[in-house]
C-alpha cells in the first residue's frame, strides 16, 4: 500500500510515519492489489485533541475514517481498527451479487471469527417528506426545531434537493444534488 501522510500544524516526523504505515498497512490484507492503492492520512490538532482522518479510495468504494483522540498514537490506532471494523461489519453486503462489482480491490472472502459475526443492521424506518421549497437559512431552522443532525429540502434557488448538516465543529455544510 502507498501512503500520502501529511501533517496539519503538526509536523510528521519519521516515527509518526512508520507508525502510521505499519498500523494503516494491516489493512492491505483486505484488499486485492494492495500496492496500487493509496491510503491518504491527514494528521491534525484542534486545541488538545489530535485528529487522524484516513481515506482510501477503490474502484466505486471509499474507505473513511476520522478518530480524535488527545494522544496521537492512540488516534492512529483507534482510526485503524475503525477502518477494520467498517469491512468486517459489511463483509455481507459486500458478498451480494448486486455489490460484487462495486466493491472490486476489497478482500470479500475473508474468515472472521464467529464473537465478531453480528447481525447485520436492517432498515427498521422509512418516512416520506413534503419538499417544499426553502433557503438554507429556513433548512436549518427546520433542523434545529425538529432536533435532527441533518435536514433534506428542496433548495429554493437551484430546485435541487439537497441536504443540511450540522459539523462536528458546530458549523454547518450542506450537499446539494444534480
Amino acid at each position: 500500500m502507498k501512503f500520502n501522510i501529511r501533517g496539519n500544524k503538526v509536523k510528521i516526523t519519521e516515527a509518526i510515519n512508520d507508525y502510521i504505515e505499519n498500523k494503516i498497512g494491516r489493512l492491505g490484507r483486505y484488499l486485492e492489489n494492495s500496492d496500487n492503492v493509496t491510503a491518504n492520512v491527514v494528521v491534525k490538532i484542534r486545541g488538545v485533541e489530535q485528529i487522524v482522518e484516513v481515506t482510501i479510495h477503490l474502484n466505486k468504494v471509499i474507505l473513511r475514517a476520522e478518530v480524535e483522540d488527545k494522544n496521537l498514537y492512540a488516534a492512529i490506532d483507534l482510526v485503524s481498527e475503525k477502518l477494520e471494523r467498517q469491512i468486517r461489519k459489511n463483509k455481507t453486503r459486500m458478498n451480494k451479487k448486486a455489490n460484487r462489482d462495486n466493491v472490486k480491490g476489497l478482500v470479500t472472502n475473508f474468515e472472521i471469527n464467529k464473537d465478531d459475526e453480528k447481525e447485520e443492521n436492517k432498515v427498521v424506518k422509512r418516512k416520506t417528506v413534503e419538499m417544499k421549497p426553502m433557503s438554507e437559512e429556513e433548512a436549518i431552522l427546520q433542523m434545529n426545531l425538529i432536533d435532527h443532525d441533518f435536514f433534506v429540502y428542496l433548495d429554493e434557488k437551484s430546485d435541487r434537493i439537497c441536504i443540511v448538516y450540522k459539523r462536528k465543529d458546530n458549523n454547518y455544510g450542506i450537499i446539494a444534488t444534480n
